[in-house]
């Protein structure tokens, strides 16, 4: 019921699709229906079991014919043109939803498994919301009506062709039960597949040096096959399901032509009705078919929407406007006590610390002392297990830091954090409506000006990571684009690590020069200590 309440919900934006998608179907199951008389009226007419005008009677069939293929290219288009807009729709609520939930808890999952839920799951569940759905009312309708026609025809005929269908009902919950969990298995192994491929590809340089090679090949290959049995489980289980349910449906279309047969040799049925008998027969075991069909569909859309829904239970953060503070600010750590997890080592323990407004400061301290867990909880990505963090223009007045004041924040993390694209559309993130004067001078602050040299200066394009440029320069972007942001709080996460002695000592000039900025650095670079007012040292009884 939850995976009901969910899907409907879902549903609401894209109930344009599904109301056409049905209107057509139904449409196509008149004409389907229609066609069936048609053909019957012109056998009888053509045999002289009716009266009426031949001509007439197959202009009339090649009329249902033409509406039936125009009614075809109208879903086709439907399809294709809302379908896309309803796949990206979800798409981008569900990107939205991860990127609201809390920073902890998100990390838990495979960034691979994500982006695979975000792109197979996502499908299949706005396929069966906008297609399967109004299919499935459209093949009912064809089924009853259908059904009808020839129970006015020939009531116990019609009785014996539908006499399968309660044995699929009673089966159709061991089926359920049974399908969800192998295509459940089958969906998992899938993830595991992206995220090995995933960080193989990312990994390529680290993977190619350590000569590991034949490692992940294996890895992969060791989730190839575990897909391969899970996909062989899910097919036997399916093959042995639907030779039961065909042959049921064989032996009915044997006994129906039969019954036809007889009767037609007995002069109580035309041919004309005889052939009517067997369209009627397909049209009723045909749709039969879809509906029995839409049983594994069902079982993939409940487990795609599990997935989803699993996304969404990741915690959220709160939604408002961001608390802006004026700068000059400080931030303050009172008495934090942090550990990961309750079964964890103690990261702080009753920690207090200040960083005054307008001050410089470098964190230093060995690895693994919390220096990364400290620029986490300045930008509220995790909380204190005790204690405060809080911003504010003096300790007396600071107000709990919450992820509604990152917007005080610029940050550098250490690595390479430039996306494909453009130099410009790196820059822009951080401010999109900046000016080239607004980027020239946050590229000159940073000593980033090399970008003018390049042949298309600011629309130089860099790969995947940067690629194009050196592990320097590519930092060195990175603080024109934090410089461009210009907020109170400065965080650098050994951001100057590849540059050369020159070039940091002028950077750090030229970022010093800001009066009203509070800087942190952490680094492990002692001449960056030589730039700031204090140095906070980390060790492992913080």
């Amino acid at each position: 019921m939850t995976i009901a309440k969910w899907l409907w919900t879902i549903a609401r934006g894209n109930r344009l699709q599904m109301f056409l998608n049905a209107l057509i179907g139904i449409m196509q199951v008149a004409a389907s229906l229609l066609s069936v008389y048609a053909v019957k009226h012109a056998i009888d007419v053509a045999s002289h079991e009716t009266e009426g005008n031949l001509y007439l009677a197959i202009a009339f069939m090649g009329g249902i014919i033409l509406a039936d293929f125009l009614l075809g290219v109208s879903s086709v288009w439907v399809r294709s043109l809302l379908g896309v807009k309803a796949q990206n729709r979800l798409q981008q609520v569900m990107l939205e939803r991860v990127l609201r939930s809390e920073w902890q808890a998100r990390n838990v999952r495979h960034s691979g498994d994500t982006i695979n839920r975000l792109e197979g799951d996502v499908g299949v569940v706005v396929g069966f919301l906008t297609e399967t759905l109004p299919s499935a009312l459209a093949t009912l309708m064809l089924f009853l009506g259908a059904f009808s026609y020839l129970y006015t025809m020939d009531p116990l005929l019609a009785l014996i062709t539908i006499a399968i269908v309660p044995v699929c009902v009673l089966l159709s919950k061991f089926y359920v039960k049974k399908m969800r969990r192998l295509n459940r298995d089958v969906r998992d192994s899938d993830s595991k597949i992206q995220s090995v491929m995933q960080e193989t590809v990312q990994h390529a340089t680290l993977i190619k040096t350590l000569e590991s090679d034949s490692a992940m090949i294996g890895r992969l290959s060791a989730s190839h096959a575990e897909l391969r049995h899970n996909i062989v489980r899910r097919t036997m289980f399916s093959v042995l399901s639907n030779f039961t349910m065909n042959f049921g449906f064989a032996f009915s279309y044997l006994l129906t032509f039969a019954w036809s047969a007889v009767r037609l040799s007995a002069g109580t049925l035309t041919f004309g009705g005889m052939t009517a008998f067997m369209q009627l027969v397909m049209k009723i075991q045909g749709p039969a078919r879809s509906l029995a069909k839409l049983l594994p569909r069902s079982v993939s859309v409940l487990t795609a929407a599990e997935r989803l829904m699993e996304l969404e239970d990741v915690p959220e953060e709160e939604t408002g406007e961001p608390l802006a503070v004026d700068a000059p600010c400080g931030v303050y750590l009172d008495n934090v006590t942090f550990r990961y997890a309750d079964d964890e080592h103690t990261v702080f323990n009753h920690f207090s610390y200040s960083f005054l407004p307008a001050t410089a400061t470098a964190v230093i301290g060995e690895t693994g002392v919390g220096k990364t867990t400290l620029i986490r909880l300045l930008l509220a990505l995790t909380r204190p297990t005790e204690g405060r963090v809080m911003i504010g223009k003096d300790e007396q007045h600071a107000t709990e830091v919450t992820h509604l004041h990152r917007c005080n924040f610029v940050y550098v993390p250490q690595g390479n954090t430039l996306i494909s694209g453009t130099i410009r559309d790196n820059l822009l993130l951080a401010k999109s409506d900046a000016t080239d004067d607004e980027l020239r001078r946050a590229l000159y602050t940073s000593c980033a000006d090399f970008v003018f040299t390049l042949p298309k200066q600011l629309d130089t394009l860099c790969s995947e990571g940067g690629g194009g440029l050196s592990e320097g320069q590519m930092q060195r972007i990175a603080i024109a684009r934090a410089l461009l942001r210009d907020r109170p709080v400065m965080l650098f996460d050994e951001a100057t690590s590849a540059l050369d002695p020159e070039t940091e000592r002028q950077l750090l000039q030229n970022i010093m020069k800001r009066q009203d900025k509070t800087v942190i650095f952490i680094t492990h670079r002692m001449a960056v200590c030589d730039y700031c007012t204090q140095v906070l040292r980390l060790d492992r009884d913080a």
